[in-house]
């Protein structure tokens, strides 16, 4: 947004490729789409200090080529979610965590301190998005007032990153996948040339599902393009439902949708 309404854009990212956890291919079409919008994308560069203020920043990093510094009128600090647990001295209650949150089992309960629920950001489980805290936190509750009766079910959790355009991931990761051992075909393709990209200029669209074999269960999808987010709403829907490929493939979707060319992307 702020490249295209007229500012210089540079983004540093310590990381070989950003956004680790969505699908690397699409990650790659994005990095690219955001370099074409005129922004600086630096990976392998890691920011040492920021110095100054009131509009006036210089950002020191290093990288493959030695240290370099950034002027600057606004830095923003961009490295996701933390859990804010530091000043709860969880260490003194038994409470054993991470830098990922508090360890809990499937009831969110601490798996060294039965008194201590833990869920959203604050639980080193599920990925740390809004929908997922809201969920956890509702667990977390009813297992709190009636026992430990409720476990947490992330089957087809999703996750949408709000760039130019947007990127969406529901569900596993073909490393994910392979893990725990499963046979999938792997649909993939390019949607830039469909009308639902064409339609609004966006050269950048694509897609990547995982389909098991034999039963075609939904395992993962991930799309980037314009709508992923709600898109990907359908591919929650039919990972948790269990919906096979072969139904959503005969469903009548709505048209002209993101919806409607999920028939053709299976």
């Amino acid at each position: 947004m702020a490249a295209r309404a007229g500012a210089e854009v540079t983004i540093l990212h310590r990381g070989q490729q950003p956004l680790g956890r969505f699908d690397a291919d699409l990650v790659a079409r994005l990095v690219e789409r955001t370099r074409s919008l005129g922004i600086d994308l630096r990976t392998n560069t890691e920011v040492t200090s920021v110095e100054g203020g009131s509009g006036r920043f210089t950002v020191q990093a290093t990288g493959a080529s030695g240290a370099m510094s950034f002027d600057a009128a606004m830095v923003v600090h961009s490295a996701g979610r933390s859990p804010e647990i530091a000043d709860l001295n969880l260490a003194a209650a038994g409470v054993e965590f991470d830098r990922h949150g508090v360890k809990v089992n499937e009831y969110l309960q601490s798996v060294s301190n039965p008194a201590v629920y833990a869920a959203g950001d604050a639980a080193a489980i599920g990925l740390p998005n809004t929908p997922q805290a809201e969920y956890g936190a509702t667990v977390a509750a009813r297992n709190l007032l009636e026992g430990n009766r409720h476990k947490v079910d992330f089957l087809g959790s999703a996750s949408t990153v709000y760039t130019i355009p947007p990127l969406a991931r529901v569900g596993m990761l073909e490393d994910d996948a392979r893990r725990q051992g499963l046979k999938f075909n792997v649909n993939q393709g390019d949607l830039s040339s469909w009308y639902s990209a064409r339609r609004v200029a966006e050269p950048c669209a694509a897609y990547k599902i995982q389909l098991e074999e034999g039963s075609q269960r939904l395992l993962g999808a991930h799309v980037i393009g314009p709508d992923a987010g709600e898109l990907a709403n359908v591919f929650v829907l039919a990972i948790r439902a269990g919906v096979p490929a072969s139904l959503l493939k005969e469903t009548m979707f709505v048209y002209p949708t993101q919806a409607s060319n999920v028939k053709w992307m299976l």
